[in-house]
Parts: structure tokens; sequence; C-alpha cells
């Protein structure tokens, strides 16, 4: 069978599981998605819009992942650019006075420093200060938000959120190692018990949702239903239930811990690459990011689903992706809750998690 009849087949068929053979389909997927970010990146390196870096890093992430030949010097072009970006606070982000002077800097920090990890291609000095960044960025004290992160470092009110919580929490333990070469001065890190304490609060502990994850604690499920403990009902969904298990790898625990293997069983149980469950089309290719990066943390291989089948979620998940690309080799969600009617942010997502179903 060519690959052209392979990529049709995957067309017609997204849920057919991948096998050995069709890396070839996924291959050619990847290289049509890293010749679209090419030809979209901006002379002066970024991408989509220059006052959020991260959407200029996320591209230079997918990229670097690629094995696209003719793509390092628009790599090296896009971690310039994202360096040209960092604060004297070791932040990545474009001070914007009406949002309290912070531009996302928490979100904008931990997703450049991964990805400038990643490409291999970053001064092991900057990317330091921004570990500096995000660790302290984190909330302390003892409630309920204690342990998370928010979009900003410095906010008119205490706030944060599962999302931008995971993207620290992952960002901080793959670039851990960075800590060996730091000269001077104590090593740098977040608090991890507080941080899992903050994504536990996040995950239900009961009912048909036992074990999936809300996105903060004022996303009330109905708003007014309690659990067996009094609380209002959190909303879980999809993607959040995600960033529970990425986060939880990220402070290492393992896949045998009840935290983890509660979140599995409702990953497995509202298993979908047709939806974000709980959210539909709202946040489809972060979802699509978050679900390979968060299976592949845990050493997912495949999910067991309620009826006992077996899940191929590599290949469910790349047939998927496959029978969504456009012909100009992009991706796209025609719903732009979360930015996502961006091309450029969707084609990133779409080839980071291809790139790990490979």
């Amino acid at each position: 069978m060519n690959k052209g009849v392979l990529v049709a087949a995957a067309a017609i068929l997204p849920a057919i599981a991948f096998g050995a053979a069709d890396k070839a389909a996924v291959e050619k997927a990847i290289a049509k998605g890293a010749a679209f970010l090419l030809a979209r990146q901006q002379a002066d390196g970024h991408w989509s819009d220059p006052q959020m870096p991260a959407l200029t890093a996320l591209p230079v992430w997918a990229l670097s992942g690629s094995g696209a030949a003719d793509a390092d010097a628009s790599i090296d072009r896009g971690v310039k650019f994202v360096l040209s970006t960092q604060r004297e606070d070791g932040g990545f982000y474009v001070p914007k006075p009406g949002r309290g002077g912070g531009g996302l800097g928490n979100y904008n920090t931990s997703v450049c420093l991964s990805s400038l990890y990643e490409s291999k291609k970053a001064p092991v000095a900057v990317m330091l200060k921004a570990r500096e960044f995000i660790a302290s960025s984190q909330l302390t004290g003892d409630d309920t938000m204690a342990g998370g992160f928010g979009y900003e470092k410095v906010s008119r009110r205490r706030y944060a959120d599962l999302s931008n919580t995971s993207y620290a929490m992952d960002a901080m333990a793959r670039t851990a190692s960075l800590e060996e070469l730091r000269t001077g001065g104590a090593r740098v890190d977040i608090n991890w018990a507080q941080a899992l304490s903050f994504v536990e609060n996040l995950q239900k502990k009961d009912g048909d949702e036992k074990g999936g994850a809300a996105y903060n604690e004022r996303t009330p499920q109905g708003g007014s239903a309690t659990n067996s403990a009094g609380r209002v009902s959190l909303r879980a969904y999809g993607s959040m239930s995600y960033a529970a298990v990425l986060s939880m790898c990220s402070a290492k625990l393992s896949r045998g811990d009840p935290r983890v293997r509660n979140a599995l069983e409702y990953c497995s149980k509202f298993w979908s690459v047709d939806e974000n469950p709980g959210m539909g089309s709202q946040g489809l290719y972060y979802y699509y990011d978050i679900v390979a990066r968060a299976l592949s943390a845990a050493g997912a291989g495949e999910l067991k689903a309620p009826d006992g089948k077996t899940v191929d979620w590599k290949g469910e998940l790349a047939a998927k992706l496959l029978s969504l690309q456009r012909e100009d080799g992009g991706w796209v969600n025609s719903n732009n809750r979360f930015w996502e009617a961006d091309d450029v942010l969707c084609t990133s997502f779409a080839m980071l998690a291809l790139e790990l179903c490979k």
C-alpha cells in the first residue's frame, strides 16, 4: 500500500489504530506541518503574535522534534526572538500595563522554557533565570490556591488554575538537570508538595467523574451540587484531567499511585479523539497535545476502556490528526475558544502530539 492510500485510509477511518507500517504516514504529516510553519514565520523570527512569546515558542518546540532537515535556521530565528523577550526578572513576556504588567508571564515563561530546553539552542544561564521566575511565581499560603500557578506572577486577585500549573510543573521537571550547572547560590525549585496538593484539590474524589480534574475551584458543576464532603462539586473535563496526570508525573508519582490510577481510569472512561470530553470542540488541539504529553509521561502505552477493550491511544490519536490536516499542511479549529482559530497554534499542538505518537 502506498503512502497516499495510507493517508486516505486514515481520513476515512480515523479510529483505526496505526501499525508500525504506517509510521511513514505520520512522518509525512509532520513534514507537511513543518513546511507550513516554516512558511508562516515572520522576518524577525516570531509567529502569530509578537506580544505572546509562547506563540513563537510552541512552533519552535514542534519544529525541534520534527526532524525537518530545513528547519534549523528557522528554529535559530525563533529562539533568538524568544530570548529577546526575557525580562530582568527572568520571565519571558511582554509587559501589558492593563493586565497588571505581566502579559501572561507565567504561561509564556513556562512554555518558552520547555521549548528552549528542547531546542538545545538556548544559553543555560538564560534558562536558569527562567526557572527562578517560575519558582517565584508559585502561590504560597495555606488555602486551596497555595502551590498553584496563575497566568501572572503578580495579579489583582489571588488566582491559580490547573492549566498554568501543569505547564509550570512540566517545565520545572523537564529542566531540573540544569540546576547541576548552576554556579553560586542555592539551587532553585518549586515546592512540589504544595503543587501536588493544589492539583489533588481539583481532582474529583467520587461520583461518575471520579479521578477527573477541574480547571480551578471556581468552575462548579451546576453551581450548587455538593459531593460527599459537602463541598461544591467541581466540573471535571478531558484536557484538565490529562493536565492532572502530567502534573502528577512531573511530581514523580508513579502510574501505580492511586491518584494517577484514578485519573487514568477517568481518561479511559471518557476516552475520545472526536472532542475534548466535557468541552466539545473548545480547546480541542490543546487537548490533543496534553493527551499525548500526559500519557507518554505516565508510560501508558494503551488505555483500558470500562468494557475491558484496549484503547491504542497513539494509533487513534494519530489517525484522527491525519484526517484533520489541511492540504496546506496546517491544522485549525473552527471554534476560536482559547485562540484556536490560529492555525499556527493548532499546527504546533498537532505536531507535538504526532511526534509523541510515532
